[in-house]
This record gives C-alpha cells, structure tokens and sequence, in this order.
C-alpha cells in the first residue's frame, strides 16, 4: 500500500477532530448564542417567580384539585422523562449493538437526556406540600424511624429516576473525556486549557487508557439499557396499580415505554437538524442520519398506535360500564381535544416518514417531529385528566383547569432545559470525535482485509 494512501485516513482523522474541538474553542455564530441564551435566561427567571409564588403560597396556586389532585405538573413530569429516553436508547443500546451511525449523535442525545431527566425530576419535588422534606423518600435511619413503603410505586419512582439520572450522568462523562482532552491540546488560552486539563482527568491517550475507557463505557451502558424499561415502567404502574378507570391496564408499561422514545427520538431529530445547521456539522449529520432517525420515529410511531389500538379494544372487550364511560368520555367529552389532538399530531404527520425524500429532509423531519412532541404532551395530558375528573361516584365529579402558575412553571422549566444544553452547546465538545474515528479506523481495516 502507497504512503499516500495510509496519510489519506490519518488527514482525515486530524481534520474530525479539528471540526469538532473548533466549536468550544472557536464558536462559529457567538451572537446567535447569545441571544439563544437570553431568551433561555428570561425563562429561567420565568421557572425562579413561579417557584417562589409556589412556596410562598403553596399547591393551591395550581389548578389541582379534587378530583383531579395530579395536573398539569405531573403530566409534564411524565413528558419530560419521556424525552429523555432516546438519549439513551441511541447512546448504550446502539453502543452494545456496535451501529456507528449512532456516533454522529450520541453526545448531544445524550446532554439532552440529562436535562430533560433533570426537569422531570424537579416537578415531583415541587409538588408535594413541603419540598425541602422530599428526602424522607430515601431509606436512611433517621431518628423518627419513618421508612419508606417500597410496596408503592411512589418509591420506586424516587430510585428509578435517582438511578437513571446518576447513571446517565456517568454514562455521558465517561464518553466526553477522550474528547475533552483533545480540546484541551487544541486551545490557546491557559484558562481553557487549565479547565478542560481538569475535566479530562489526566487523559494522554495511552492503550492503558483507552482499554479502561472502553471497558467503562461498556459496563455503563450494559447498566443503562436496562434502566430504560424499568423507569418508564415504574412510571406506568403509579396509574396502572390502581383502581382509576381507564388506568387499570396491562398495556401500560409498554405503552409508556414505547410512547418515551416515541417523543424522544422526535426531539432528537430536532435537536440533530438545527445544530447541523447551525454549527455546519453536514459532513458529520449526513442525511443518512436523518434517514435513520426518521425510520426510528416512525418504527415508534407504529408501535405507540398500537397501544392507543390495544388500550381500546381492551375496554370494548372486557365491556365494563366505568371503563367504557372514560372511553367515550375521552372520544367525544369535555377533554375530547387532548385525545384527539394526540391523535392527529402523532399519527397523522407521521405517514409521511414512509417516503426517503421526507425522511431526508431537514425542514420536514423537523417538523413532524415537532408535531409528534406536541402530540405526546396532549398525550399525557389527555391520561390523566380524562380519567381523573369523572371517577365512580358523580358526587366527586370536577372539571380541571390549569392556573396561570401552572402554566408560567411548564414555560420556566424549558428555561432549565435550555440553558444547560445552550451551555453545553457553547463550551464542550457536541459529537465524540473518538467514536466517529474509531469506526472509521475499523471501515478501513475492512477495506484493507
């Protein structure tokens, strides 16, 4: 073989990692971030008013009620937990399948997860009466000798997010840190050089190095694939192992787990489209990519279908009078526009993914992405309240309306959404520059052999 040919691969490596540590070092449109991250800023001081008026006022000043004592703040808790799910789906399951294609995304899905996990865990927090008590969730010997009743799915919702989150924390810094310390030999400045030396952890590259990084990142994400049924699984059994109609199902914990990466991969999609536009990563977020994505969308989409179709044809066979007064509550009642805009937003833009050109095309995939996130929010919407406000006796029947604080606190949260991965954008490395080379280095070998 020419020495031509073994430069060609090595330039093309060198070329990777510049494109990539050029963006925390050198970032391409400063002022597009600064304004991104001003309005972020302003609804982060949205999310810091509507949390004090909380705690200076208490749960009253949400639209919460009896019977519908689980609102707007739990159905978002449902919905970002959910998001975050496709970040770990395309990072440790893709990673244990060894798909390559994943390594173009990974990081940012990845960032995603944590934030979007990180809002998910701040509502059931900011829900109970006193906030600064939520510990008592964690089994410790405390003097009062209060344990927790780990036969309820309440506690087991305290430990599976807990876990998810701690995992996912460890799963997304163990892949940075090859990256980390390629920015930090790359940067100019002793600041950036000191602060990325520190969070690199004394990289050099050395095969002792990669051997353990490997084996690391490998356990991490055998940990982390698991996690991903089990939370959301444990999320459906708070509706599911009661007696509430139109809860009580089988169907839910797949129906939930499904419906997760559902919205997930849609916000990844979205996600994947603009930093591929804003940062000029088309070399990197090919087509194929989006290609991908959108066959993941719409294998989701299929599946989350069919549980609305199993949810529904339970209820009809099974004939219970409660159950079939919830389902043609939610078909033609007061909250009949939640389930039906669920319906149209997530199934109906979605047939369009079954044509290449559509999937491959950044405006459109973005699109029905957006409309399957907005779908899935109707969706956990529409679950709760259509089963909550008319229960057995029609003495505890209620309407339930969001309060002007409820909403100000959904609008605040995506403050705490935007401003870390705003952040994260801006300063850290945004796709891994080692696991793209790495699959180009085995491409190679396969040609060579």
């Amino acid at each position: 073989m020419s020495e031509d040919a073994i430069t060609a691969p090595r330039d093309r490596y060198a070329e990777i990692t510049e494109e990539i540590t050029r963006i925390p070092l050198h970032y391409p449109d400063k002022l597009g971030w600064w304004i991104c991250f001003g309005i972020a800023l302003l609804l982060l001081l949205t999310f810091f008013v509507s949390a004090t008026v909380l705690f200076w006022n208490g749960v009253g000043v949400w639209g919460n009620n009896i019977p519908v004592n689980w609102g707007l703040a739990i159905s978002n808790y449902i919905w970002f937990l959910g998001i975050g799910h496709a970040g770990t789906l395309i990072s440790a399951l893709l990673l244990i399948l060894n798909a390559h294609w994943r390594n173009s995304l990974n990081r940012f899905a990845e960032a995603m997860t944590l934030v979007a996990v990180t809002c998910a865990g701040l509502y059931p927090i900011l829900h109970l009466g006193r906030p600064w008590l939520f510990y008592w969730m964690a089994p410790y010997p405390n003097t009062m000798t209060i344990w927790p009743q780990f036969r309820s799915p309440l506690t087991w919702d305290f430990f599976a997010v807990l876990t998810y989150l701690l995992v996912s924390l460890l799963f997304w810094y163990i892949g940075i840190v090859p990256d980390l310390a390629a920015t930090r030999d790359r940067a100019k400045k002793r600041r950036a050089r000191v602060l990325y030396g520190l969070a690199a952890l004394g990289w050099r590259g050395s095969a002792r190095h990669w051997r353990r990084w490997q084996q690391s990142y490998r356990l991490t994400a055998a940990i982390a694939v698991p996690l991903v049924v089990s939370v959301h699984s444990e999320i459906s059994l708070l509706f599911a192992a009661g007696p509430i109609p139109g809860w009580n199902s089988t169907v839910f914990p797949p129906y939930f787990v499904l419906g997760a990466a559902f919205s997930g991969f849609a916000v990844v999609a979205m996600i994947a489209i603009t930093l591929r536009h804003v940062l000029r990563l088309y070399d990197l977020v090919t087509p194929r990519h989006l290609d991908l994505l959108g066959k993941l969308l719409l294998t989701t989409g299929l599946m989350t279908a069919y549980g609305y179709w199993a949810e529904v044809f339970d209820v009809l066979y099974a004939g219970e009078q409660q159950e079939l007064g919830t389902l043609m509550d939610r078909l033609t009642g007061q909250y009949a526009w939640s389930y039906w805009g669920a319906v149209l937003c997530n199934f109906v833009p979605l047939q369009l993914l079954w044509f290449r050109t559509v999937r491959r095309h950044p405006l459109w995939l973005f699109l029905i992405g957006l409309s399957v996130t907005i779908g899935m929010w109707f969706e956990r919407y529409m679950l709760l309240v259509t089963s909550l406000y008319r229960d057995y006796l029609v003495s505890s029947w209620g309407e339930y309306q969001p309060s002007f604080w409820d909403w100000s606190l959904f609008v605040g949260m995506l403050g705490i959404f935007f401003v870390p991965f705003l952040l994260f954008v801006r300063f850290l490395p945004v796709i891994s520059a080692s696991e793209i080379k790495e699959a180009l280095f085995e491409d190679e070998e396969q040609r060579r052999a």
